[in-house]
């Protein structure tokens, strides 16, 4: 797919965007339930995969003052123009002299066209691309009742040839149903005329869950469901077929948040630990009596980011990667590290201590991660890194010394405060549940006093979780859905938001995106 087109297509899945793309025309039907946001991504694969002059949106269930009070983003001149009501298309259609009238031929001629049309289109690549709609499938419908904004559209999509024009009906039944028509003729219809014979795509809406045997119809197939998780709204676009399109995800989850479709996901992922290069960190203000997380959204989200001398809970979910929670992490790490301040870390397993100062170090002066970052290697005996703590070489008074030691390497000569990234699952395997949390106990004490930031983690599976949540300020947890990293809050309570790379500013800035 040209890089072009993919900057093109904001939030529609790329597969998508490549079955449209393809050479002929394509159709495609898209069900799903009341709600599940069928109309918001039949108007948005409008703006992303058509062009101005060449893609209609008919519907057929509201009228477009109704659309543009419900998606102020249609307002825009160049949308206006896109959007069809029915209503208004039987109008122009009856001032109008509207399209060349259905055939006269007798029917056994017609047939004997239809069939040498079906013969010619696999040859379409030596023909040339269609001048001319064809008609030969409406002919037959309009015996039995005109549809004049069918006819109307039929007349558009020609002006608009040879070019590729879209075409977004909601609904199948708004058609069907004013017309009497059963739906597998009229999807048989479009198929014939407008997809086949006039390299035209056809993206058809159907307000209920199920297509009654008509997908065999058609080269495309997306449903929408919706379900709750953890008492909150979460919406799935599901791929069940796009013919000749290989399907990388066959499932995404999807926002509907500003009126707009995006599937979650879409916009480049790529963690900050696995990006070549990085622009230098530019501190947040830390608003009085807060820490910011460094993630503007997520600021607003806590009201005005992490108390200071609080301590925060994150939930990870067992198939949520280390790089997924880095895009949170990270922009707290650095805006700490940013503004003279130091950390001390306790990594969870399969965290590694080159990963982390490798990205951090890609935003900030390596030095300043060196002497200001201290990791506890509960693993190791010796080190030449002098941010590795070798927690394995002391005894117990010895490896108290040395974490004080440590903090004060972290705090500098200012004694700032610092922040303490911990993962009780490595506490716990090391220490058994009850000691780690009498441990995490006094230090969580200690630390409030000097004002402290504290970000824990907790794994699936842990004994100690209930404790420690107890001591907590906030509890979030971290889960993946669709191959999307989100989190939501339990305490505070808060809908779930995705969490991706800012895509303007890019790595390691991030951004949250409510799921509505």
């Amino acid at each position: 797919m040209p890089a072009e087109d993919i900057g093109r297509m904001g939030g529609v899945p790329p597969e998508v965007i490549e079955f449209l793309s393809g050479k002929g025309g394509r159709s495609m039907i898209v069900k799903g339930g009341a709600g599940t946001g069928k109309t918001t991504f039949g108007l948005e694969l409008l703006e992303r995969a058509g062009k101005p002059g060449q893609s209609y949106y008919l519907s057929t269930r509201v009228g477009d003052e109704a659309l543009y009070r419900q998606f102020p983003w249609l307002k825009a001149t160049e949308m206006r123009a896109r959007v069809l009501d029915a209503g208004k298309l039987f109008l122009d259609t009856v001032r109008a002299a509207g399209p060349p009238a259905a055939s006269d031929l007798p029917e056994s001629e017609q047939k004997k066209i239809a069939a040498a049309r079906e013969v010619m289109r696999s040859f379409s690549d030596e023909r040339g691309a269609p001048t001319r709609v064809d008609r030969t499938h409406l002919a037959a419908l309009l015996r039995r009742n005109p549809m004049p904004e069918v006819e109307n559209i039929y007349s558009r999509i020609e002006r608009t040839l040879p070019e590729k024009s879209l075409l977004v009906i909601d609904s199948l039944e708004g058609v069907t149903h004013k017309y009497g028509l059963e739906m597998e003729e009229f999807v048989m219809t479009l198929q014939k005329d407008l997809v086949e014979g006039s390299n035209t795509n056809v993206v058809m809406v159907l307000e209920k869950p199920e297509a009654g045997g008509i997908e065999y119809l058609v080269d495309g197939l997306l449903s929408f469901l919706r379900e709750e998780l953890d008492e909150r709204r979460v919406r799935h676009l599901r791929l069940e077929k796009l013919r000749a399109t290989a399907i990388g995800r066959p499932r995404y989850a999807v926002t509907l948040a500003g009126g707009r479709f995006e599937a979650l996901g879409v916009r480049p992922t790529t963690p900050a630990s696995a990006v070549g290069s990085a622009a230098a960190w530019t501190p947040q203000p830390d608003p009085e009596r807060f820490y910011s997380t460094g993630i503007p959204d997520f600021d607003q989200l806590l009201g005005g980011g992490y108390r200071r001398g609080s301590f925060n809970a994150f939930e990870i979910d067992v198939n949520v990667g280390i790089d997924d929670y880095y895009m949170l992490f990270q922009p707290t790490f650095l805006n700490f590290l940013s503004q003279g301040r130091g950390m001390i870390a306790i990594l969870a397993a399969g965290e590694s201590h080159d990963k982390l100062r490798e990205s951090i170090t890609r935003s900030s002066p390596p030095h300043l991660f060196d002497t200001r970052v201290r990791i506890a290697d509960y693993t190791a005996s010796e080190t030449e890194e002098s941010y590795i703590v070798p927690m394995a070489r002391f005894g117990r008074d010895e490896a108290m010394r040395a974490m004080v030691s440590a903090e004060k390497a972290a705090r500098g000569p200012e004694q700032k405060p610092i922040l303490e990234y911990t993962a009780f699952d490595t506490l716990e395997s090391l220490m058994g549940d009850q000691a780690a949390i009498r441990m995490y106990f006094h230090g969580v004490q200690r630390a409030k006093l000097v004002g402290n930031l504290g970000i824990g983690l907790l794994k699936p599976g842990l004994l100690m979780s209930s404790e420690i949540l107890n001591m907590m300020d906030t509890y979030f947890r971290i889960i993946n859905i669709d191959n999307a990293p989100c989190v939501y809050g339990i305490r505070p309570r808060t809908r779930i938001y995705a969490i991706s790379l800012d895509p303007e500013l890019g790595a390691p800035h991030a951004r949250l995106t409510p799921i509505v």
